[in-house]
């Protein structure tokens, strides 16, 4: 499985000249970065989750610094951080968003709500031309997280958290539970008469 798995993640080599982790310099030789051990693949997917989730941009150089401050496994802190990618990045925002707002507080927006705002932003648009200007693109955008950012960054917290702390604490179990059963069966091997 050890191998399987090494197969899959980039090389030392590799990682060391990635443009996003290039500024890490010398840090990268450090040979438990590398090592696979049960508490650095928990710690480092733990990592990966967490920086995934919780942010969207420049996630594999924060979980590659965290890793190098955690003593957890770089390769898995990096490759876990794609646990949300283009596929998965609309329901996880949205699913934050809605905890949020329950989080918080906040009242559900109706569908005749989102129609009326979605008929407003239409009529802005007809009454602006075909195309927006960029400071009046900024300003939208600084309007949508105005309203959308304390709910998605409360969501993305409690998800990031949550997901976080239950991959470590599965990945960790999951290996214990596989060194007693082989350390068992090496028991029995051990114990049978030679025929």
């Amino acid at each position: 499985m050890k191998q399987r798995i090494k197969t899959w993640l980039s090389t030392q080599d590799g990682l060391r000249h990635h443009r996003w982790l290039r500024w890490m310099g010398p840090v990268l030789h450090q040979p438990r970065l590398w090592h696979f051990s049960r508490k650095g693949i928990a710690m480092g997917v733990a990592v990966g989750i967490f920086f995934g989730l919780l942010v969207p941009i420049a996630q594999m150089p924060l979980s590659a610094a965290a890793a190098v401050l955690l003593r957890a496994n770089l390769p898995m802190a990096v490759a876990s951080t794609f646990v949300t990618n283009p596929v998965t990045f609309g329901p996880v925002y949205y699913g934050a968003y809605r905890l949020g707002k329950v989080v918080l507080g906040e009242p559900r927006v109706t569908e005749s709500e989102a129609m009326a705002a979605l008929e407003r932003v239409r009529a802005e648009e007809k009454a602006e031309g075909a195309r927006p200007t960029w400071s009046q693109r900024i300003a939208r955008g600084v309007e949508h997280l105005r309203t959308a950012g304390k709910p998605l960054a409360v969501g993305l917290a409690i998800i990031a958290t949550l997901s976080g702390l239950t991959v470590y604490v599965l990945i960790s179990g999951l290996w214990i539970l596989k060194t007693r059963w082989e350390r068992k069966r090496r028991l029995r091997e051990r114990s049978l008469p030679d025929a």
